[in-house]
């Protein structure tokens, strides 16, 4: 029983640092296709009972890489509604058409 205990703790450890992996790989590819979500969303074991004490410190080190993506994302999000404002207030001219010039001469 110790044994699948710790094996079962193991793999779940190890889908959620290749989840955490994903979006870290995503962060760092400026030209990735963001829109398409991961196909599979690592989602929470249940009745795995207690964290054995030697996983701990890994528990503990994806938990901060997952801390640290989700304030990169959190920054990234805010850096795009900023630049999305600051675009929407530039005029492009297409609304309202202006003379380019005035014909003096008449």
């Amino acid at each position: 029983m110790t044994g699948d205990w710790r094996g079962a703790w193991t793999t779940a450890l190890d889908e959620l640092e290749m989840d955490v992996a994903a979006v870290e790989a995503m962060l760092a590819d400026e030209h990735r296709q963001a829109e398409t979500p991961p196909a599979d969303l690592w989602r929470p074991p249940t009745e795995l009972g207690a964290l054995p004490l030697e996983l701990k410190p890994r528990a503990d080190e994806i938990l901060t890489r997952q801390l640290a993506v989700a304030e990169e994302l959190a920054r990234r999000l805010t850096a795009n509604r900023q630049q999305s404002a600051m675009t929407s207030r530039i005029e492009t001219g297409e609304a309202v058409k202006r003379p380019v010039y005035l014909d003096r001469a008449m």
